[in-house]
């Protein structure tokens, strides 16, 4: 999903901003429950680390019902397209209805949380999107139509992205500092468990309640759907306690509801730098090979390589597993060394290899998953930041919503050619397809490198020389 990498940004502005940015962890009121005054158990107390950490376990499991049921489509792709009687273009809308809204939403999340909502109601809110939009969508199944499987997507992705951004928000306001190199990770890291258990228990969950029922069919999916869809729920309690929980600091530390912090001015977009577009391309072409790649592979493991069903399910889950523990410690490696550009191009010929060894040769499909699950985790920790690079820190926002933006519109369009390509062509073109996708990326990949040296950019720098800089300009 598109807002899981917003947590990257939302590192590189912390950090940037040292100590501006409110937390709970910091408050001058924090003492107060420790020094004087009544006392209360650790475990209680917002400002100390026993309550935080329970704070974090409810936040990192805010999002994971909205990560478990964006690839439900996936994890029943056989199911879905057999019961249903759709072609895979048919089925691929599913997707292009969740990226859709997106186009559009990604500008104005930040803004309905910091001016319209708040922080706790505007998770509530838009929790119950996502509820809302996994039952519309399994009752679709449950009564054999398709578009109000449509229309339940397309209610899934108005609270899927903005729930991202905040549980963003959620983060930045109880951690600061150092803690959120981990609270981000682990963040990521939950919501890539939500995605491996999907893949790897709908399938099974399906065929379970087909023995009960003595059938498959579009009931047995919409059931199945429905029960999936219960993550969901829980996520929406998540929402309501942790809402509960900041309220409650709120008052005790007499602290500010935490805010995006996000400004977006569409005029912004006429003054970026050639480096922003690139780095745009590079986001577009790369991830429109990776997740709609995902979201028909089930398929393409069961006919090219005669998996079982389970097996195809778990090699096409692979990418999120590695991911889990993957990005953290890869993050941490791009903040150590810097040269995010090279670290980007080698993300980018990576996941060209993988592709082509699953396009062209009969080779086992583990390794080339596996080398994409690296490559996209990597490929995640090295490109958001660059952003915080090329542009002032007034346009952040501006830049950060336009590249969700044009990425969503690239995951809509490409999820509906995949489809048609698939259905005219089969697994090879698409393959191909793909592979054509990871070139142009690799080929601004290149343009960046040379803009950036020829402009005496900081992209490619490493973090020593990009931390004697910013001393420089602070010395200045």
């Amino acid at each position: 999903m598109a807002g899981s990498e917003e947590r990257r940004k939302l590192l590189e502005e912390n950090e940037g901003d040292g100590d501006s940015i409110p937390s709970i962890a910091s408050s001058p009121s924090s003492k107060k429950s420790n020094d004087g005054g009544s006392r209360m158990w650790a475990i209680c107390d917002p400002s100390r680390l026993p309550h935080r950490l329970i704070v974090l376990v409810i936040m990192c499991f805010l999002g994971f019902g909205s990560y478990f049921c964006y690839d439900n489509p996936a994890a029943l792709q056989t199911q879905i397209t057999g019961d249903m009687k759709l072609t895979t273009a048919s089925f691929m809308l599913l997707y292009a209805w969740y990226s859709w809204p997106n186009v559009v939403l990604c500008f104005f999340g930040g803004f309905l949380i910091d001016r319209v909502f708040g922080i706790r109601l505007g998770t509530v809110i838009f929790s119950l999107f996502v509820c809302v939009g996994q039952v519309i969508f399994a009752l679709g199944g449950l009564f054999n139509a398709f578009w109000l499987m449509e229309a339940g997507r397309f209610v899934f992705g108005i609270g899927g992205e903005s729930l991202a951004v905040a549980q963003n928000t959620y983060a930045v306001n109880w951690f600061k500092g150092k803690e959120l190199n981990l609270v981000f990770g682990l963040q990521l890291s939950m919501a890539r468990v939500g995605s491996t258990v999907n893949m790897n228990m709908m399938g099974w969950l399906y065929q379970k309640i087909a023995e009960t029922r003595g059938s498959t069919g579009y009931s047995t999916l919409g059931v199945s759907l429905l029960l999936g869809g219960t993550t969901c729920i829980f996520s929406l309690v998540c929402a309501l306690v942790l809402g509960y929980l900041d309220r409650r600091a709120e008052r005790i530390l007499d602290k500010e509801q935490g805010k995006t912090g996000e400004v977006i001015k569409l005029s912004d977009v006429k003054d970026f730098p050639l480096s922003l577009w690139l780095i745009f391309i590079v986001c577009v072409c790369y991830y429109v090979a990776v997740f709609p790649f995902i979201g028909l592979g089930k398929v393409f493991f069961l006919e090219k390589f005669q998996f079982t069903p389970a097996q195809a399910s778990a090699v096409n889950s692979i990418v999120y597993i590695i991911s889990a523990p993957a990005s953290p410690v890869l993050g941490l490696l791009v903040d150590k060394t810097g040269k995010n550009i090279i670290w980007v191009m080698c993300a980018v010929v990576v996941t060209l290899i993988s592709h082509m060894m699953l396009a062209f040769t009969f080779w086992n499909p583990w390794i080339a998953m596996s080398l994409l699950g690296l490559s996209y985790s990597l490929l995640a920790c090295a490109l958001w930041p660059m952003v915080a690079f090329v542009v002032p820190e007034h346009q952040l926002g501006t830049a950060y919503g336009f590249m969700q933006s044009i990425q969503n519109l690239g995951l809509a369009v490409i999820a509906i050619v995949a489809g048609a390509i698939l259905d005219n062509r089969g697994y090879l073109f698409l393959e191909v397809f793909f592979s054509a996708c990871v070139c142009i990326s690799l080929v601004a990949v290149v343009m960046l490198y040379f803009v950036d040296l020829m402009r005496g950019g900081d992209l490619n720098l490493s973090a020593r020389q990009r931390s004697e800089l910013e001393k420089r300009a602070v010395a200045e």
